[in-house]
């Protein structure tokens, strides 16, 4: 019986339960000892101008080797996103203007760790406030402008033609708009940013915490000047992404840079705060959706306008409103999708990828727009979404947002949601708590999703080597922060070459060792580099049965795996003489190495029903049940999957009742600690329903698709209404996320008094 699709505990966990993780802060390699510590000078005040810079005090404090400005760099910065206005580069070291609270201006050298941090506030550093602008709708007018030389706050603009504006919803009987907030979000990850670097010669090692060790080498690389050949990257155990360590930042180039100027190893990482102020953050969207269509149900429009905060400097949150828009039309068939995007700067943290990047933010968007469309109409929503989404004899589908969706069952996710939820009984329930005047009433939110992963990195390489002792090591580009890859990739080998998980050893996460990879983001890792393994791990078995065949004085079509020995054997022919991978690899090296590229990405889908209890007088919303339809092909381990799901519903129902990243107006952080920002423990989530589904994708011969977002994309957009949901009845047709007790507190009194 093959493994694959088994519950295989993780071959990780007994280290990580014991001894622990190794974390970039942990390391004890012998080339850092005796390594200088990096403590970052970081502006107070969100726009300014620098007036000057006084390290003298900073330089006789104990234990300061060095106090650097941006003034005695000579590395030039470089756009942390290509395309963007030039004028809107990142400096490594501010030097004439501050752009955001926690925006490095000086960096400290010290022997000790604790030393930085008292010789930091010794800098002296004299600014000129200048206008703050945090709203990107302000920021949009251009009144004030973060970088005078670009002329504009507009990083980029995507899709806007005006002569639709006036007739784009001619003929719809129905027509409902709402503008909507997808607030900033904090990722938040168990481990912060954090960085080691050694010289050798003119070589640089670089110890960091990411997720895609071969883009992390080339952006370090391209910043210092260097081939990529001068920079290797190694990454330890990784505590957690989610999106935000995609690639590198620039403290990590600096970290590089002062271990040359030094002669010493030179190692950086950074505080909580110093992490919820400085490390990227996630979505941060202004919505407007505009939906039209039948009083029958028929949704025959729709609109989505995006305004993409950016932050002070454009990265990867420059490309998020592209996938908000490709993914627009969400699971619908709709005939006349128009979408437009404007990513502006602000004086905030910069914005990249968090757990969906552009996704989540489409999928909110068209679920609440069908909610509106719904209710304005009077037919429940389940109704009128089994009603628009794409029929199955419809794929491939060719979507209005400008890409093919691979396959699937749409509908049936919704109903299988939906009788596993009881819905029927959940609605006769909420009608009679209505009509009792309940203080307590229950809302019931229903979402259907579709997701794009391995969008945009599509290959990805892997090498399987069997030794002379029957182990196996697998070499991989993706690079796991929690997925659990050293358990999947071990159980696609095993399943190929019938060597138990246990001899099979997986690596990842260094340059030097795996020299191409496109790391782990965007849900990709199963489908391309898992795909990788199984390939490279079957086209090994065709390498053992052509050495194989001399040995065996038999032709390589007579031969055959014999997965019980790990060994060639010949065809139908009992007790023949046979070869094992391990003989055949004491003579000469066995190994492949390949590449698997599927050339476009997959669709998995899904369908969400959340029930929640809100209690009318105080504002709180207690989630009672989440049900879970999450549709990513044919699951390799299912404990695996599970685990995966469990996360990203955690993190949607979060993102729609308590995280929101805050400022005041001068553009101060508000949320700058865990004290301050709403991360949920175990205590507020209920127990999840997850429920099967499995439709392939023909994209790859394994019909895997990607698992890793799904759960955040689908139950964000269920729980935010079921909330509103339990309050329709009272008046309440929208409230922005989070959906905090005062926030629904104080839109149950609107509703109450507009009413009156």
């Amino acid at each position: 019986m093959s493994i694959l699709g088994t519950r295989v505990v993780r071959t990780e966990d007994p280290v990580f339960l014991t001894r622990g993780a190794t974390y970039t802060d942990d390391l004890t390699e012998e080339r850092l000892t005796g390594a200088l510590h990096l403590t970052l000078v970081r502006s107070p005040l969100a726009h300014a101008t620098i007036t000057s810079i006084d390290t003298s005090a900073a330089l006789a404090s104990p234990g300061v080797v060095a106090v650097v400005t941006g003034a005695d760099l000579d590395i030039t910065p470089a756009l942390l996103f290509p395309g963007a206005n030039k004028a809107m580069t990142r400096p490594f070291l501010a030097t004439d203007r501050v752009r955001f609270v926690g925006e490095p201006v000086a960096a400290v050298l010290t022997e000790e760790f604790y030393q930085g941090e008292d010789a930091a506030e010794l800098v002296d550093v004299e600014y000129e406030p200048l206008d703050v602008v945090i709203d990107p709708l302000a920021a949009a007018r251009d009144e004030t402008l973060l970088f005078p030389e670009a002329g504009t706050n507009t990083a980029a603009a995507y899709g806007h033609d005006e002569e639709q504006d006036a007739s784009f919803f001619d003929g719809c009987e129905v027509v409902v708009t709402r503008d909507l907030v997808n607030q900033r979000l904090a990722a938040a990850p168990l481990e912060t940013r954090a960085a080691s670097a050694f010289w050798e010669g003119d070589r640089v090692t670089v110890y960091m915490s990411n997720q895609n060790a071969q883009g992390g080498r080339d952006e370090i690389a391209g910043w210092l000047g260097l081939d990529k050949e001068k920079v290797r990257v190694v990454l330890p155990d990784v505590g957690g992404g989610f999106g935000a360590k995609i690639g590198s930042d620039p403290e990590f180039a600096l970290v590089a840079w002062l271990a040359r100027q030094q002669g010493r190893p030179v190692r950086w990482n950074e505080s909580r705060s110093e992490n919820m102020t400085g490390m990227v953050q996630g979505r941060a969207q202004r919505q407007t959706v505009t939906i039209g269509g039948t009083r029958a149900g028929k949704v025959t429009h729709y609109r989505l306008d995006v305004v993409q905060d950016l932050g002070a400097y454009p990265r990867l949150g420059t490309f998020l409103p592209m996938f908000t828009r490709m993914m627009a039309p969400g699971t619908y068939d709709i005939e006349h999708v128009d979408s437009r995007a404007k990513a502006v700067v602000t004086n905030t943290t910069s914005v990249a990828a968090y757990r969906g990047a552009g996704r989540p933010e489409a999928t909110a968007a068209i679920e609440r727009a069908m909610d509106l469309f719904a209710a304005e109409i009077g037919k429940d929503p389940a109704e009128v979404r089994k009603l628009n989404v794409v029929a199955p004899d419809r794929f491939p589908f060719q979507t209005k947002g400008g890409v093919e969706y691979d396959s699937g069952e749409y509908a049936k996710a919704i109903d299988l949601a939906l009788e596993n939820a009881g819905y029927d009984r959940l609605r006769a329930e909420q009608k009679a708590r209505r009509e009792s005047g309940d203080a307590r009433q229950i809302g019931i939110g229903v979402s259907s999703y579709v997701e794009i992963t391995g969008g945009g990195a599509f290959a990805e390489d892997a090498s399987v080597e069997v030794h002379p002792d029957g182990s196996v090591t697998v070499l991989t580009g993706t690079s796991p922060h929690g997925q659990g890859h050293a358990t999947a990739w071990a159980m696609l080998a095993s399943d190929q070459l019938g060597v138990p998980i246990e001899k099979i050893t997986v690596k990842h996460g260094d340059t030097d060792l795996v020299p191409r990879g496109g790391g782990t983001m965007g849900s990709r890792s199963l489908q391309t580099g898992g795909v990788a393994v199984h390939q490279a791990s079957a086209e090994l078995i065709d390498l053992a049965k052509q050495r194989a065949a001399d040995l065996l004085e038999a032709s390589v079509e007579d031969l055959e795996l014999d997965p019980a020995n790990a060994a060639i054997t010949v065809k139908g022919v009992p007790g023949a003489k046979s070869v094992t991978l391990a003989e055949l690899a004491a003579v000469e090296q066995l190994k492949v190495d390949t590449t698997w590229d599927g050339k476009k990405p997959t669709f998995p889908f899904g369908a969400h029903v959340c029930v929640v209890e809100v209690d009318t007088e105080s504002g709180k919303v207690t989630v009672e049940k989440i049900i879970a339809v999450d549709d990513a092909g044919p699951i390799l381990n299912p404990l695996l999957c599970d685990g995966q799901r469990h996360g990203g519903i955690a993190q949607g129902i979060a993102q729609a009742l308590l995280e929101e990243v805050m400022y005041d107006e001068e553009g101060q952080p508000l949320t700058g600690t865990f004290a301050d920002y709403g991360i949920p423990s175990a205590a507020e989530l209920p127990s999840f329903d997850l429920v099967e589904m499995t439709t392939p994708t023909p994209v790859n011969p394994m019909g895997y698709k990607g698992i890793g977002e799904a759960g955040t994309i689908g139950s964000t957009p269920a729980t935010q209404s079921a909330v509103i949901d339990a309050l329709s009845h009272l008046g309440v047709t929208h409230i922005d996320m989070p959906l905090t007790p005062m926030r629904v507190w104080e839109a149950i009194n609107a509703a109450q008094e507009a009413s009156e």
